[in-house]
């Protein structure tokens, strides 16, 4: 089932699956998956922990563990099908194509060398450059993330958290990549330091041109950066919209129960929702809606029989037997 997005996608998902390998058998990380992301647009990955957000990350740069493997489905990164690459092949598309600022990028740097000889050897890597080209870029790179060129030569303990995380970023933008990846780049910061460097990560992405895929669990950040929104639910998305529809009319039970467990600063006091119960085993995951073990709608049905796509308005579907209205 491949799903559209609004300009011509540069990465095409389509169904794709991904189980790690255990002694007690086989975990469905990311179970017949689609989605598609336009060039300049971004995506935003929502939903518990758990849930097979940052498994779809790995898998599309396929830096899966020993025990990961791609069962099924394609990457089609501008019509480049990456997931039979080996992993030779692959090393010319990460950084160049596509990038990703890790979920903890902040403590991801060597501590024994300076954060700017990190970048230029990323860039030498992937790019030939002479030292003083390389340098030069990375100027520039401190200067898109608003970043003081001074701290170029200076370790990564000297770098406060929100610098260690834009330097994370700059690493990641080094070699201009088509599509960014970005795994809860700002979870381990302060609120006044993470709504910096999510608009300093819109400019970025406007000036760049460049595709955002944003992995959070936090539904008011994935407003906050993303045109689309794929709520994912036991490695599966079970609901998918422009994200304007999906926070005026959520369609899924399990969509409208993360919204209403987030306060809001606007209109009426409501009180917070918790969703009951624990996320599925995915070694065994529930026959029927893998959501109905812990769905006040479900009946039946729901039990048995695996759920349709109903259509919203726009690109706005869920997969429901029972989907809400507004």
């Amino acid at each position: 089932m491949q799903i559209q997005s609004s300009s011509a996608p540069v990465l095409s998902v389509e169904d794709l699956t991904m189980y790690y390998g255990t002694r007690s058998g086989d975990v469905q990380a990311v179970d017949g998956v689609s989605f598609a992301v336009g060039r300049g647009e971004s995506v935003g990955l929502v939903g518990e922990s758990g849930c097979g957000k940052s498994s779809i990350a790995m898998t599309l740069l396929k830096l899966l563990p020993e025990n990961g493997r791609i069962v099924g489905g394609r990457i089609l990164l501008d019509g480049t099908d990456l997931a039979p690459l080996s992993e030779d092949q692959m090393r010319t598309y990460r950084w160049n194509r596509i990038a990703m600022v890790f979920q903890a990028a902040m403590n991801s740097f060597n501590p024994v060398y300076t954060v700017g000889d990190q970048i230029i050897e990323a860039l030498e890597t992937h790019i030939e450059t002479d030292p003083d080209v390389s340098m030069a870029r990375v100027r520039e790179l401190y200067d898109l993330v608003s970043l003081d060129p001074s701290f170029i030569g200076r370790y990564p303990h000297e770098y406060s958290g929100g610098m260690k995380q834009r330097a994370g970023i700059a690493m990641a933008l080094a070699c201009e990549p088509d599509l960014l990846i970005a795994d809860e780049p700002t979870t381990a910061l302060d609120v006044i330091v993470q709504d910096r460097i999510l608009k300093e990560l819109r400019d970025v992405q406007q000036k760049l041109n460049m595709s955002l895929i944003y992995i959070s669990h936090d539904m008011a950040v994935i407003a906050e950066v993303s045109h689309t929104v794929g709520v994912m639910y036991a490695g599966r998305i079970v609901e998918w919209g422009e994200t304007v529809d999906i926070f005026r009319n959520p369609m899924h039970p399990y969509t409208q129960t993360l919204m209403s467990a987030f306060p809001s600063v606007t209109g009426p006091k409501h009180e917070l929702a918790m969703l009951g119960g624990e996320p599925p085993n995915l070694q065994n995951p529930p026959s029927g809606c893998r959501f109905h073990p812990r769905c006040p709608y479900a009946t039946d049905i729901c039990r048995t029989d695996e759920p349709p796509r109903v259509e919203g308005s726009g690109t706005h579907w869920a997969a429901c037997w029972h989907p809400l209205e507004a």
